[in-house]
C-alpha cells in the first residue's frame, strides 16, 4: 500500500507491451494514455522499457513495423491494451451518467417543491 492507504495496482507486462506497441506503429502517446486512463509519463516510461526488452528479453531494441504491415498483423481479439482503453472509456461514460442522472434528481426536487407537490 502507498502512503495515502491506496493499494497500487500493477499490470501485466502483456499489458505494457501492447501500449508501447500501440505508440510504436504511429500512435501519438498522449493518445494511447488517455484511452487507457494513464499518466502519458508511465506510457512513455513503458515504451523505454519495452525497446530495451527486444525479442524474448535479449536486450535487442524491438523492430517495428512500417504502419500498414502494423495494421494488417493485427489479431482479431481485442488486446488488453485494447480491452483496458475501453474499460476505461466506460468507467469515465459512467460517472458522467452518474453525473448527470444526480443533476435531474436534485432538479426534480427543486421544481416540484416549487410547483408545491413534493
Amino acid at each position: 500500500m502507498t502512503e495515502n492507504g491506496k493499494r497500487r495496482r500493477t499490470l501485466p507486462n502483456a499489458f505494457k507491451l501492447e501500449a508501447a506497441a500501440a505508440v510504436r506503429v504511429g500512435r501519438p502517446v498522449s493518445h494511447v494514455a488517455a484511452e487507457l486512463g494513464l499518466p502519458d509519463c508511465l506510457v512513455r516510461g513503458w515504451l523505454r522499457w519495452a525497446e530495451g526488452r527486444g525479442p524474448a528479453g535479449s536486450g535487442a531494441p524491438v523492430p517495428t513495423l512500417p504502419k500498414e504491415q502494423a495494421v494488417s498483423a493485427r489479431r482479431v481479439d481485442p488486446s488488453p491494451a485494447d480491452q483496458a482503453a475501453e474499460i476505461g472509456r466506460l468507467r469515465r461514460e459512467n460517472e458522467r451518467l452518474l453525473m448527470e442522472r444526480n443533476i435531474l434528481k436534485q432538479a426534480a426536487l427543486i421544481f416540484g417543491q416549487a410547483t408545491g407537490r413534493g
